[in-house]
């Protein structure tokens, strides 16, 4: 039987809107819930802190409201990309830019680079406990020109063959004639990796097609029991469907072929998020499955390495948006999603779903 608890609810605590969730499950076992905080309201810009809560009994009830990233009294910090390492030490990639910096002004490369996205990252050595100081990293992971910036958002990864650790990203590059530079077409994929366990940074693939068929946007990835990485990310362009995959073969440095349609997936325009179990050996997709708007959370399955995805595990009919997988042990998955009963955006909420529903 599914478990559920809500380890965020807009309004309280301070905060106006919860959203952008990411979740990960420390070495001791403990599940780490992270999320922007908005303090004013659920726009995408103003002051937005990354927050967390924790939890010790796989998630059936979490801990205190902690702020783990914080950029300043009134700016943005955003998009967590946490990963847990062989070592134990959790990372924490997300990007900061002033609360001012409203995407349209980004895209339009209407805002100083100072005020725009820039990539940071911090750790925790005690499952998330404590934070380092953030330390920016942007000019390892950002190219000059670039304008919109994301990491994630979701979980990263390490990858268990080489210890190389991938942030999926995505970014749009500049414009050329008349066009402003905030068309579908100039949005593109990219992921960064650190093979020093995040001391140094660099940029892993490059997909920036500006035919408008295909435009790489929020990415997932996943480590294949073969060893690849699969990549899957939300797009919007003219291509069919709303999701596109790809597949890399040297730990995400390039892709095997750029992001093709993946129309398996029914899916509004939406970021998902991906889980490779290996025992069993399945391939999970969580996002909502509504074609036309941001409902019905549906986890999928894969067993063929994301060639092909049946709908497995309807977790609600409610309105539901961003999504997180997580293993909660060797009998549940977790899924960290928003949703409401009337919006799409009231909870963030935690739902264990056992194995079993998933084979």
């Amino acid at each position: 039987m599914a478990e559920t608890s809500v380890p965020f609810r807009a309004g309280t605590g301070g905060y106006a809107s919860y959203r952008i969730p990411a979740v990960v499950r420390a070495k001791s076992g403990a599940l780490l819930a992270f999320c922007e905080g908005r303090v004013d309201s659920a726009k995408d810009w103003g002051h937005i802190d990354i927050v967390l809560k924790r939890s010790t009994d796989g998630g059936l009830t979490w801990g205190l409201l902690q702020v783990v990233a914080q950029n300043g009294a009134a700016d943005l910090a955003g998009n967590p990309a946490p990963v847990v390492l062989d070592t134990g030490r959790i990372l924490l990639v997300h990007v900061r830019s002033a609360g001012s910096a409203r995407e349209d002004l980004i895209l339009r490369g209407g805002l100083p680079p100072a005020d725009g996205r820039r990539v940071w990252v911090q750790h925790s050595d005690d499952d998330g406990v404590t934070w380092s100081a953030p330390r920016d990293i942007n000019a390892q992971v950002n190219k000059a020109g670039w304008r919109w910036y994301a990491t994630g958002p979701g979980h990263a990864i390490q990858m268990s063959t080489t210890g190389r650790v991938v942030v999926p990203g995505n970014h749009t590059v500049p414009p050329v004639g008349h066009d402003t530079g905030a068309e579908v077409k100039y949005s593109s994929g990219h992921c960064l990796f650190s093979d020093d366990r995040g001391e140094t940074w660099s940029i892993g693939y490059l997909d920036e097609k500006t035919d408008n068929y295909i435009n790489p946007n929020e990415t997932t990835v996943a480590e294949l029991t073969d060893g690849r990485l699969y990549f899957n990310t939300r797009t919007n362009a003219k291509g069919p469907g709303t999701r596109a995959d790809a597949h890399s073969r040297d730990g995400g440095r390039t892709l095997i072929k750029p992001f093709r349609p993946q129309v398996g997936l029914t899916a509004p325009v939406c970021q998902g998020s991906l889980l490779q179990l290996r025992d069993p050996d399945l391939l999970l997709y969580s996002g909502p499955a509504a074609p036309d708007s941001r409902a019905l959370m549906t986890i999928r399955v894969s067993t063929d390495m994301g060639v092909t995805w049946h709908a497995r595990c309807p977790i609600s009919g409610l309105p539901a948006a961003y999504s997180d997988l997580v293993r909660v042990d060797a009998g549940t998955v977790g899924l960290l999603y928003e949703t409401g009963d009337f919006g799409t955006y009231e909870t963030i909420t935690f739902r264990r779903v056992p194995v079993a529903d998933l084979t």
